[in-house]
């Protein structure tokens, strides 16, 4: 099963040098990393990718939320994109280099996203998780029905944990994205283990 995908994203919680240090560890086991810090400047996110690389964190695995100069510039893999950000269509028309992914809510935006020329599309939050509070999760229904109807990749988001990646995988999401439960785990190795070794079965 491990053509599944292992996205992690970070939190905006820890200090960059540590964030690099717990990538540094886990990216052998994750398909990509990325740098969701809406805090930071564009130079402050230009300074992470490079503690990623001094950590030997391929460019390849780094995706830059939001920040498309940022990526471009600094040559990583891709941007992830929001409803704020830059409009796809004129981010695959003007950064060929980047594989660009976009937050979707709804099989009407992962529709437009595809439409439009989005790489792949994440979708959530799928269960009930504390970086959402209040807000009515998806369900392995409504990711089902994305899965069915769009025909990019779909990644989950949202209260994806170790014992239920299988009934993520089972609905047809062709991978997941994790936050805290890598980066905030009390030992980020053995957290991100267990989700790659679900992944893998």
């Amino acid at each position: 099963m491990k053509n599944a995908e292992l996205h992690v994203i970070s939190t905006g919680k820890q200090e960059p040098q540590k964030l690099a240090e717990i990538v540094g560890q886990i990216h052998p086991y994750i398909d990509a990393i990325h740098i969701r810090e809406k805090a930071k400047t564009a130079n402050e996110i230009y300074e992470i990718v490079n503690l990623l690389t001094d950590q030997k964190v391929p460019l390849s695995k780094i995706i830059i939320n939001d920040r498309v100069d940022v990526a471009f510039a600094s040559k990583v893999a891709g941007a992830q994109l929001a409803y704020h950000s830059l409009p796809v269509e004129i981010v695959k028309k003007q950064f060929t280099s980047l594989r660009v992914g976009c937050s979707v809510h709804s099989i009407d935006e992962g529709l437009t996203a595809q439409e439009l020329g989005a790489d792949y599309v994440i979708f959530g939050h799928i269960f009930p998780t504390q970086s959402k509070p209040g807000l009515v999760s998806k369900g392995l229904n409504q990711l089902e029905l994305v899965a069915h109807h769009v025909l990019i990749p779909v990644l989950a988001i949202g209260g994806i944990k170790p014992t239920n990646i299988r009934g993520v995988i089972d609905a047809g999401a062709q991978g997941i994205a994790v936050m805290s439960g890598v980066l905030e785990a009390e030992n980020p190795l053995a957290a991100v283990k267990e989700y790659y070794q679900n992944l893998s079965t």
